[in-house]
C-alpha cells in the first residue's frame, strides 16, 4: 500500500485577532506537536502548497498560528474551514508509534490460525487507548488496540491479533 506524502494535521476553525492570525484544531497526537511544525500545506486542485509557519502556541487545546501570506483578517476568513496538511518526514514517530493513515486498509489477521477478520476502517481515540473499527463481512467490529489482542503491527502486512471469541466474528 503507497503512503501518503502529506498527512492531514489541522483545520483552521477560526481566525484570532485582527492580524491574520488563526486558531487551529489539531489533527495530531497533541496540540504541542502541531505547534512545533515549521510548515503546512494546503491542498488546491490536487496539489500542495507549502506555508511556512511563522509562529504557533497551544492555547487550551488548540493552535493560535500566524500562516506566512495570511496578514489580515479578511484573509484568514477565506481559509476558515480548510484543512492542513504536514509533509510525513516533518514528525518524528518513537518506535512501535504509526499515523493513523498507514493503519487504515490493513487487514486484521488472527495471530496463531492466520484467519483475516476484516480490514481496519476507522481509527478512534477516546482516552486511554485507540479503538480500531474492523470492517468484518457481518459488518464493523470495534477492537480496542490494547496488547491484550494487538499482538504486532505491521504496516506492510497487517495487524496480528488474538482476540476473544465474538469480538471480531460471529464465532
Amino acid at each position: 500500500m503507497e503512503k501518503k506524502k502529506y498527512l492531514e494535521c489541522a483545520i483552521i476553525i477560526n481566525t484570532h485577532g485582527v492580524r491574520g492570525d488563526v486558531k487551529l484544531e489539531s489533527l495530531c497526537d497533541s496540540p504541542a506537536v502541531l505547534a512545533g511544525l515549521k510548515r503546512v500545506y494546503l491542498c488546491e486542485g490536487g496539489a500542495y502548497r507549502e506555508i511556512k509557519v511563522l509562529h504557533a502556541s497551544v492555547f487550551k487545546s488548540f493552535v493560535l498560528a500566524a500562516l506566512e501570506g495570511i496578514d489580515d483578517i479578511d484573509k484568514a476568513m477565506t481559509y476558515k474551514g480548510k484543512t492542513l496538511y504536514a509533509a510525513r518526514e516533518d514528525f518524528k514517530l518513537k518506535k512501535g508509534d504509526f499515523f493513523i493513515a498507514d493503519l487504515i486498509g490493513l487487514p486484521v489477521i488472527d495471530n496463531t490460525s492466520g484467519k483475516k477478520y476484516g480490514d481496519v476502517s476507522d481509527v478512534i481515540n477516546r482516552g486511554a487507548s485507540d479503538i480500531y473499527v474492523v470492517k468484518t463481512e457481518s459488518g464493523e467490529r470495534m477492537m480496542p488496540a490494547v496488547k491484550e489482542f494487538v499482538k504486532k503491527t505491521d504496516v506492510e502486512k497487517g495487524i496480528f491479533v488474538e482476540v476473544i471469541p465474538g469480538l471480531l466474528s460471529d464465532d
